[in-house]
Parts: C-alpha cells; sequence; structure tokens
C-alpha cells in the first residue's frame, strides 16, 4: 500500500485543502504517514502570504532530494498557492519534483499521482522523468473542497464555504493564487455540515478568503439579511452543532445584519478575528483597505455592544512601503485602544506582481524588526492581561482531546477561542462543560473540570 506524507504550510484554508487531498488518497488505497522518510509520496503544500513561507517550503523540498538517490520510486509534489503563481519554475528549479497543482486543481491530485506511477512503471527509469502541472483555472472548483478525513474522536472541523478575493489590498497575491470570489449554494453547505454533525463533530469554522462577503455576487439579500447571514442562520439549525465560528472576515463585511447575529444566534461563539492591518489612515489608504482607524474602532465598539465580553483577534502588518514612525505610532495606539485578546504580528514582505512591492519608500528590515518586537510586547502584555483576568472563573469548554504539548493532558477551547490544559478523564473528550480556571502562564490556561 503506498504511502503518503502530507505537509501543510500556512492558513486554515490551506489545512482544510490538505483534509481534501488526503480524503481521496486514502480513498484510493493510499496510506497517510507521519514523516517524509517513510513515504513513497510527499506533497508540501504551501503558502504565499510572505516569503518566509515560500523559502520554507522550497527549503524542505530541497532537502528531501536525496531520498530519491535511496527510493528512486518516491513522487515529490508542491500543492497550493505557491504552485500557482510559479508554476513550472518549481519543476526547473529542483529536478526531483514530479507534480505541481495550483489552488483550483486539487481535487485532481489523486488522478495525477496515479498517472505518474502508472507511466513509471511502463518506462524504463533512464527515460527522462515525467512531470505533471496543472495551475489551470477551473469553474466549479469552489465545489470540490467539501470531504472530510476525520480523526478518532475529532468534534472540530473546518468548512470552506468560498474561493478567491476580489479586494486587491495592495500588499497581498491572494487574489492571483486563489482568483476571483466564487461561493458554494447554502444547500450544499450545510449538506456538508449535517454530515459533520452526524459523525460527531460539535463545532464548524467556516471559511473564505473574506468570509463575510460570502455569496455576494451569486445570492440575493432576503428580507434585508446578506447572504452570508442566511448561511449562518441555516448551519445554526443544523443539530449536533453546538458552535459556529468563522474566519476571516473583512470590516467592510460587517454591516448590521451580521453584527444583529451575534445577539440573536448563540451558537455563534463570542469571538471574532477582525483583520486590522495598520492603525494609520495613510497606509490603510495605500494599502486599499478601504476603512478608517476611526471606521475600525466604531465597528470593534459596535460588535462589543452587541455580545459584551467577546474576543477580538487580529492581523497587523508592520514596515508597509512609506511608514513612518509616526504611523506606526498610530497603530501601536490603536492596537492599545482596542486591547485585542491576541494579534498575529508579520513584517511587511514584498510579494511578486502586487502593487506595494514597486512602492517607495521601502522600509529598511532591521526597522521592520524592531516595530515587530515592540508592537508583540505590547500584544503580548494585553493578551495576558485578557487571560490573568479569567483565573478563579468557571468558563465552558469543548473538550478537542490530548494536549499536544503534553498527551498525559486534555485540552479544550473556550467559547472565545482561547485553550484550556486540564486533568480530565477519556469520558471528556467531546463533551462541553465548565471547567474552573486555577492559574494562567503566557498565552495557556489551566484548570480543572
Amino acid at each position: 500500500m503506498p504511502t503518503v506524507f502530507i505537509k501543510t504550510y500556512g492558513c486554515q484554508m490551506n489545512e482544510r485543502d490538505s483534509e481534501q487531498v488526503a480524503r481521496m488518497l486514502v480513498a484510493r488505497g493510499y496510506q497517510l504517514t507521519e514523516t517524509e522518510h517513510d513515504a513513497d509520496v510527499v506533497l508540501l503544500n504551501t503558502c504565499s502570504v510572505r516569503d518566509m513561507a515560500e523559502q520554507k517550503a522550497i527549503g524542505k523540498m530541497g532537502m528531501m532530494g536525496n531520498l530519491r538517490k535511496t527510493r528512486p520510486h518516491m513522487v515529490f509534489g508542491f500543492l497550493g498557492c505557491m504552485a500557482q503563481s510559479r508554476g513550472a519554475e518549481l519543476v526547473r528549479g529542483l529536478g526531483h519534483v514530479d507534480l505541481v497543482v495550483g489552488t483550483q486543481k486539487l481535487h485532481r491530485v489523486a488522478d495525477y499521482v496515479d498517472e505518474i506511477f502508472a507511466r513509471r512503471g511502463s518506462r524504463s527509469m533512464d527515460d527522462p522523468r515525467f512531470s505533471i502541472v496543472d495551475t489551470a483555472d477551473e469553474d466549479g472548483s469552489q465545489e470540490t473542497i467539501r470531504d472530510h478525513l476525520l480523526g478518532p474522536g475529532q468534534v472540530t472541523a473546518f468548512v470552506s464555504i468560498m474561493q478567491g478575493c476580489n479586494m486587491h489590498c495592495t500588499f497581498c497575491i491572494v487574489p492571483s493564487t486563489r482568483g476571483a470570489e466564487r461561493s458554494r449554494s447554502i444547500p450544499e453547505i450545510v449538506r456538508e455540515v449535517r454530515g459533520l454533525a452526524g459523525r460527531g463533530v460539535r463545532e464548524v469554522t467556516l471559511l473564505g478568503q473574506i468570509v463575510n462577503l460570502y455569496g455576494r455576487h451569486e445570492f440575493p439579500p432576503d428580507g434585508g439579511k446578506s447572504p452570508f447571514v442566511q448561511l449562518l442562520e441555516a448551519v445554526h439549525e443544523v443539530d449536533g452543532i453546538e458552535r459556529i465560528r468563522f474566519t476571516s472576515p473583512h470590516p467592510i463585511g460587517f454591516r448590521d445584519d451580521l453584527i444583529q447575529a451575534f445577539t440573536r444566534l448563540p451558537k455563534l461563539v463570542e469571538h471574532i478575528h477582525l483583520p486590522l492591518q495598520s492603525g494609520s489612515a495613510r497606509i490603510l489608504k495605500a494599502m486599499h483597505r478601504t476603512y478608517t482607524p476611526e471606521k475600525y474602532l466604531d465597528l470593534v465598539d459596535r460588535i462589543r455592544a452587541a455580545r459584551p465580553g467577546i474576543a477580538i483577534t487580529t492581523d497587523v502588518i508592520v514596515g508597509f512601503p512609506g511608514e513612518t514612525d509616526e504611523d506606526y505610532l498610530a497603530t501601536r495606539a490603536l492596537v492599545n485602544r482596542v486591547a485585542f485578546d491576541n494579534a498575529f504580528i508579520f513584517r511587511y514582505s514584498k510579494r511578486r506582481d502586487t502593487p506595494a512591492a514597486e512602492m517607495p519608500g521601502q522600509v529598511d528590515e532591521s526597522v521592520k524588526e524592531a516595530r515587530n518586537q515592540d508592537l508583540l510586547s505590547v500584544v503580548n502584555f494585553l493578551a495576558h492581561t485578557r487571560n490573568d483576568a479569567l483565573v478563579g472563573t468557571s468558563v465552558q469548554v469543548l473538550c478537542e482531546g490530548p494536549s499536544k504539548t503534553n498527551p498525559d493532558r486534555l485540552m479544550g477551547r473556550t467559547r472565545t477561542n482561547k485553550i484550556i490544559i486540564f486533568d480530565g478523564q477519556p469520558r471528556h473528550v467531546g463533551q462541553l462543560f465548565d471547567v474552573y480556571i486555577s492559574r494562567a502562564t503566557g498565552f495557556s490556561l489551566y484548570g480543572t473540570p
């Protein structure tokens, strides 16, 4: 039985894509393995949002080239966003790469792996290597990420509801790697969620590049409700699903109907990931983010009024072209004003064929790093303060299973998406119950059921 090793870089959408690829390969008789050293097929599902993510994937693939010396039958492939962006150059640059599949053709990976093995079996290994590169667009590709390979006792799952992005932020390569916005139908998504609930899943996270703009080109509003709110209502009605999350939204997609959904849909959890990117009006305009710091703050206030106690996390880019000390301090002040529960801080990274890559005023790497570390210190302080405030309280947890860092203990997430580690029994896995928080260390919470 051929074995497959899949490594995923980047976002939850990539994780979901990898799960779909794994599901299709397992259905063909392939067996998943935890290491490339035991694999007949090695697939790297790649990210292009930052240069470091691309370099990690390329470096990993380069290091694995030596495996072919002792296992010449192995198949090596790149999938996902970097595959879409670079295409055939990945085969030319790394001679042992056999397969490059872009973001709209992931449902063909199993076919292509079978084809490569079949071609090798029909010719001498002295012949030139056969490779497949497929980065073509495909209508309806958003409907192909719908199958799940659930682990034993798995109670959470990602559900892809759309692909692509039309926003064209000047720093972002995603519109060219993921294509234009394309949404699945509500009945198809609900059918998938019902299937997951029937297999024991209790929490779903709806995924989209800009998830709260779901269906805006395909489906009409209904009674003042956007297609996304209509979808939330439909998923809310699925028996067995106890929690609903979504990521990642855009501030521009938070209309009154979505904010009000947090007041009347109890399964919609108290957590929103709300990308900020910058607290400077000038930099936001250069990024083409289509909102101002004032509008962002007003949105935060309205969300918190609708669902008191909601946790808000964010993304911030430091060192965008032209960012001055004054611009950075405006970002720092806004982060302090919002007091995020957590934030992902990124140094600006040039991306090919994006407007920002050609902008004047590129910021020195040492300045980016200094701003990155300074803002991290602010975020860490805010996160620790919020966690410390939970000590001595009881919160509802969905137990997901053993802790990744200590398999002798269990872990679960609160509705606000905070991870809690606790001692428990196998009967706790998959259950919702209260945990008393006894201590907080850094970003971790510890408690007792």
